[in-house]
C-alpha cells in the first residue's frame, strides 16, 4: 500500500491534471490511495464565501466563478455529462450551506470543505476515464474529530477502526479528501489549513503503508523558501526530527502534524516535483545527516502581544498561567516567547476575530499591547553569517537564540 498526496497547484488546470494521470501510471504501485486538495487557489475562493455567509450577504458573486472554473475543467478533460450534473449539485448544496445559522467556525469547515469533495470527484471520474480502477471515498466518513472546528483533533482509536475496514482491489485505486474530517455527530470539521499532508499521514499510519509521496511544485524539500533566497539547495534526505521542527517554526512545504504519525509507524516520506517526476527530492526517514547548512524559514501574517503587571510586581508563573489558560481557551498556539521582570510577550498566528478575544481576556488582569502584520524569521542551524545578517535586520521587534535556532520577529520596513 502507497499514499499519494496531490495540492492544489498540481491540480490547477487540465494539462496538470493530465500530467498526475502520468504520474499515477508511471509512479505508482498498486494498490495506492491518492489524497486530493482542492484544485488551484479555491480554498482561499471559498474563504471569500464564508465571509460573505457570515456578513449574511449574497455569496453568488464569490460562488459562480468558482462553478465556472470547475465546468471549464470538467470539459477540458472531456468528463461524462453526469459528472458535470453531479458537481453543479455540490455547489448547489454549497450555496445552501451559506445560509447556514451556526458559529462562526462550523459555518467555515461547511463551507470551505467543498473545494476537496469537488476535487475528488473530478479526479476520480478522470482517472476513470484513462482506464484506472477508481474507488471515491468520503474522509468524513473514516476521519473522526472532535468539534474543534477549523483545527479538528483526531480521535485515533475510532479513526484506525474506521480505516482499518477499507477494501482494496489489487490493482485499485482509491481516491479520497485531504483536509477534512467529521464530528461523532456528523458535522464536517477540517484540519488545518494546508492539512492534506496531514490526512495522507493519517491514513499511511492506519493502513501501516510502505510509504508516503507529497508532489509538489518544488523539486523537494529546501533549505529556504527559494523565491526569497536564490541559493536554497535541496536535501536529499532529511532526519523526521528535522523536518518535524522545520514545520513547526512554519515551513510550508509540509503540514506540521504530518511527521508524527509517519515516524511513530517508521513510515518514509517523499517530497518529490509533480512537474519532473525523474527527480529524486527528498525522503524523510530515520536518518542521521552530519552538519546541516541552515534552514530558514519565513512565517507571515504574526502578531506580538506583550503582556505587562499593573501593581509593579514581578512576572511569576501564576500570572503566566492565567496568559496561557486564555490562549488554550482560544486554541491557540505560541510561536516565541520572551519574559522580562514585569511583562510577558509572545508572538501568534494573527486571526483578528480570536486575537481581540484574547486582548480582552487578557486585558482583564495586564495591560496589554499589540503589533500585528510582523513576519517570524527563524534560522534552524545558524552560522556566524546568517546570526549577523539577521540580527541587523531593519524592524526588529523581538529576538531570540538557543544554542542551534535563532529567531527574529520584524515589523514592515517603510
Amino acid at each position: 500500500m502507497n499514499i499519494f498526496k496531490f495540492g492544489g497547484a498540481s491540480l490547477k488546470s487540465s494539462d496538470r491534471i493530465e500530467q498526475v494521470a502520468h504520474i499515477i501510471h508511471s509512479q505508482a504501485k498498486r494498490p495506492l490511495l491518492i489524497v486530493v486538495s482542492a484544485m488551484g487557489k479555491t480554498t482561499d475562493a471559498l474563504e471569500q464565501v464564508v465571509t460573505a455567509a457570515l456578513a449574511k450577504t449574497s455569496a453568488e458573486s464569490e460562488i459562480q466563478p468558482l462553478k465556472t472554473y470547475h465546468l471549464q475543467l470538467i470539459q477540458e478533460l472531456k468528463l461524462p455529462a453526469e459528472v458535470e450534473k453531479e458537481v453543479s449539485g455540490l455547489f448547489s448544496e454549497l450555496q445552501l450551506a451559506t445560509q447556514k445559522t451556526a458559529e462562526r467556525d462550523l459555518v467555515y469547515d461547511s463551507i470551505v470543505s467543498f473545494g476537496e469533495i469537488i476535487s475528488s470527484k473530478i479526479i476520480a471520474a478522470f482517472l476513470q476515464s484513462k482506464g484506472f480502477s477508481v474507488q471515491w471515498v468520503d474522509a468524513r466518513k473514516f476521519i473522526q474529530t472532535d468539534n474543534s472546528f477549523r483545527e479538528g483533533k483526531v480521535n485515533w482509536n475510532e479513526t484506525k477502526q474506521r480505516i482499518s475496514q477499507l477494501k482494496f482491489g489489487s490493482n485499485e485505486i482509491l481516491i479520497t479528501q485531504g483536509f477534512i474530517g467529521s464530528t461523532p455527530t456528523g458535522e464536517t470539521t477540517t484540519l488545518g489549513r494546508e492539512g492534506s499532508d496531514f490526512t495522507a499521514a493519517i491514513f499511511a499510519s492506519c493502513l501501516l503503508a510502505e510509504s508516503v509521496t507529497i508532489w509538489k511544485d518544488v523539486p523537494g524539500v529546501m533549505s529556504a523558501d527559494p523565491k526569497r533566497i536564490a541559493n536554497a539547495i535541496v536535501f536529499d534526505e532529511l532526519p523526521y526530527k528535522e523536518a518535524a521542527e522545520m514545520t513547526y517554526y512554519g515551513a510550508s512545504v509540509i503540514h506540521p502534524k504530518t511527521i508524527k504519525p509517519l515516524a511513530n509507524k517508521k513510515i518514509p516520506l517523499y517530497v518529490k516535483c509533480f512537474l519532473d517526476p525523474q527527480l529524486p527530492g527528498t525522503k524523510i526517514h530515520e536518518c542521521k545527516v552530519d552538519r546541516l547548512p541552515p534552514l530558514i524559514v519565513y512565517k507571515e501574517n504574526q502578531c506580538l502581544v506583550s503582556c505587562k503587571v499593573t501593581d509593579y510586581t514581578f512576572v511569576d508563573e501564576t500570572q503566566i498561567g492565567i496568559i496561557f489558560q486564555a490562549l488554550t481557551d482560544l486554541n491557540l498556539r505560541v510561536n516565541v516567547m520572551q519574559n522580562s521582570a514585569i511583562s510577558f510577550s509572545f508572538c501568534i498566528d494573527y486571526r483578528e476575530d480570536k486575537a481581540l478575544k484574547l486582548i480582552e481576556k487578557l486585558s482583564r488582569n495586564f495591560e496589554v499591547y499589540y503589533n500585528a502584520n510582523l513576519t517570524l524569521i527563524t534560522i534552524k542551524n545558524y552560522d556566524a553569517a546568517t546570526s549577523t545578517h539577521y540580527r541587523n535586520m531593519k524592524g526588529v521587534l523581538l529576538e531570540q537564540s538557543s544554542r542551534s535556532t535563532l529567531q527574529v520577529l520584524v515589523k514592515p520596513v517603510e
